[in-house]
C-alpha cells in the first residue's frame, strides 16, 4: 500500500466551493448535532439494558424516577426517558462505573450523553 500524502488546503478550491459551503454549513451543524444525539440515545438504550438485568437495580430506578414498567416501555423512545436512565446512572457513583465499565465507555461519555439529551 502507497503511504498516503496529505496536501495543504487549497484555496482555490475552497474559492470555488465556497457558496456551496455556506449553503450546507447549517446542515452540516444540524448533522453533527443530530449524531450526538444519536450516539447519546443509543448509550442510553444500552444503559437501560444494563441496568434492567439486575432486579435489584431495576427496582430502584423504578422507584427513584417514578416510571411504571408500562410507562418505560411506552417511553423508551423519548429524551426524558433515555435522560432519565442516564441521571440514575450518573446520581449514583458506583453503578455509573459499573456501567461504564459494562459497556466499555469512560463514565464522562455517560455523563456527556445525559447532558445531550437534556439539550
Amino acid at each position: 500500500m502507497p503511504p498516503v500524502i496529505y496536501r495543504p488546503f487549497r484555496a482555490p478550491f475552497a474559492e470555488k466551493h465556497r457558496k456551496r459551503y455556506a449553503q450546507l454549513g447549517a446542515l452540516t451543524i444540524h448533522r453533527l448535532t443530530e449524531d450526538r444525539v444519536n450516539a447519546a440515545t443509543v448509550l442510553a438504550l444500552q444503559a437501560l439494558g444494563w441496568v434492567l438485568a439486575d432486579d435489584r437495580r431495576a427496582t430502584r430506578l423504578l422507584d427513584l424516577t417514578g416510571l411504571t414498567p408500562d410507562h418505560l416501555r411506552d417511553s423508551l423512545g423519548t429524551r426524558a426517558t433515555q435522560r432519565a436512565v442516564l441521571d440514575f446512572l450518573c446520581s449514583h457513583e458506583p453503578d455509573l462505573l459499573d456501567a461504564a465499565d459494562a459497556l466499555d465507555v469512560a463514565p464522562a461519555q455517560i455523563a456527556a450523553a445525559r447532558a445531550e439529551l437534556a439539550r
